[in-house]
């Protein structure tokens, strides 16, 4: 697998991506999650994924010269607060559902800790849908996160998780 930095030649193979996560939720009765209207239909996701590529936090994992996951790294999202200690936070994670069971999610979230070590910060943040059976609340922490705080967005439950991150140059070698 590889991983590389993402820009705006990737926004159509990502919006994909989503799509194909909706159709999947929706065909599980979990449409509370990311909705059922394919996010290439919808002006303001196709903002929000452009927006991401053209920052610099894009990551692609690439399979077989295929893209087969997204994620997004920066600042905590606007409806969380930041940690108060330097931190990067996951503002985006998708999977291509072709590429279900082989890694790619786990690859990219292990990425996101070592460049969050590489920057100095002692923590590692993302945020999920709790919703529903939890099951994706259970995924990140065995990717090795824990809880920290519920939230809820207009009535969508959200769970904030963290993962501790050893700080490149850390004398002591144990997260901060």
């Amino acid at each position: 697998m590889r991983i590389r930095l993402g820009g705006l030649g990737d926004v159509p193979a990502v919006l994909g991506m989503f799509d194909g996560a909706v159709e999947w939720l929706a065909a599980r009765g979990r449409e509370r999650q990311w909705g059922a209207v394919p996010f290439s239909a919808q002006a303001g996701r196709i903002e929000t994924v452009s927006g991401w590529a053209a920052g610099g936090g894009m990551r692609i994992a690439e399979l077989d010269g295929r893209p087969a996951g997204c994620m997004v790294l920066g600042g905590p999202v606007r409806y969380v607060e930041p940690a108060e200690e330097p931190e990067l936070y996951v503002q985006g994670l998708v999977t291509d559902r072709r590429f279900a069971g082989r890694g790619v999610g786990g690859a990219l979230l292990s990425r996101a800790a070592e460049e969050a070590a590489a920057g100095g910060a002692g923590l590692l943040r993302v945020d999920c849908y709790a919703g529903g059976d939890g099951r994706l609340v259970r995924y990140y922490e065995e990717q090795g996160f824990t809880r920290a705080e519920p939230f809820s967005v207009g009535g969508w439950p959200g769970q904030v998780l963290q993962r501790r991150v050893v700080p490149a140059g850390c004398a002591s070698g144990r997260p901060v």
